[in-house]
């Protein structure tokens, strides 16, 4: 493995660490994310009770809804179950139900790849749901401005990796705009012959954005959440004005 792998691995367990610090520091985040989580719970192939995996857990909040998932990442951490790679999963060939990628798409490389990769460990009709930053206007503003890492909306999406490639040799890249760029047009289309497209919601989530997240200030206190939600019930009705997340579920056909 290249030593730039290495400390992209590093650099990419620090910040969650520091994430965990800030969960267990702002209950905010636990309230806003349980929420994100049930809504994807509700397009889970045959449910809770299904065989799930989610790619890139994280701090690993999500079994707090999905008891079942098998949480897994890049390296170990003591509530990762597994260690996988989206572009090399370990999982025997139609065996999963639900592929869940929260916050980890827009750090595929090269996302078509890693496609055909959940595509040979899914079910028929099994599904990858997809939780990733949404590109309406306020989603620009808020990825373009205040976000750490660079938009490269006018940069081509590279969908497979090239011949010879290992994804051992694979080194961080983010690109926030590219669930938007493959999902809410038509250019890249033709890359999703093997998927049907169940679901595509365009989400507000003011309360998210305005909690400040894991790295920036909290903008409103706690009591106040319940307003926040209806904020964002509001702000949905427009989703090209105020979307800043963006659900895709994908079924294997």
């Amino acid at each position: 493995m290249k030593k730039t792998n290495d400390v992209d691995i590093k650099q990419h367990d620090d910040e969650i660490q520091r994430n965990l610090v800030c969960w267990k520091k702002k209950p905010i985040l636990k309230k806003i994310y349980l929420g994100f989580h049930k809504r994807i719970a509700e397009h889970l192939s045959k449910g809770l009770d299904s065989y799930t995996v989610e790619l890139g857990s994280g701090i690993g909040n999500i079994k707090e809804v999905i008891p079942n998932c098998i949480r897994t990442d890049l390296f170990h951490n003591p509530w990762i179950d597994r260690v996988e790679n989206a572009y090399h999963l370990s999982f025997s060939d139609n065996t999963v139900d639900n592929i869940i990628l929260f916050d980890v798409f827009h750090h595929l490389r090269y996302p078509g790849t890693s496609l055909n990769e959940c595509y040979r460990v899914l079910v028929p009709n099994g599904r990858i749901l997809i939780f990733d930053p949404c590109m309406s206007l306020l989603g620009l503003i808020i990825f373009g401005l205040f976000h750490h890492e660079d938009m490269d909306l006018g940069d081509k999406i590279q969908m497979f990796a090239p011949g010879g490639w290992s994804s051992s040799e694979d080194s961080y890249y983010a690109a926030p705009g590219n669930a938007s760029r493959i999902f809410s047009g038509r250019k890249y289309q033709s890359f999703m012959e093997n998927w049907r497209v169940l679901t595509r919601q365009k989400l507000s989530a003011i309360s998210y954005v305005a909690s400040g997240g894991y790295s920036k200030p909290q903008l409103y206190p706690d009591k106040v959440f319940p307003l926040m939600k209806a904020i964002d019930r509001i702000c949905d009705l427009f989703p090209s004005v105020f979307a800043t997340r963006l659900l895709v579920v994908l079924e294997k056909k």
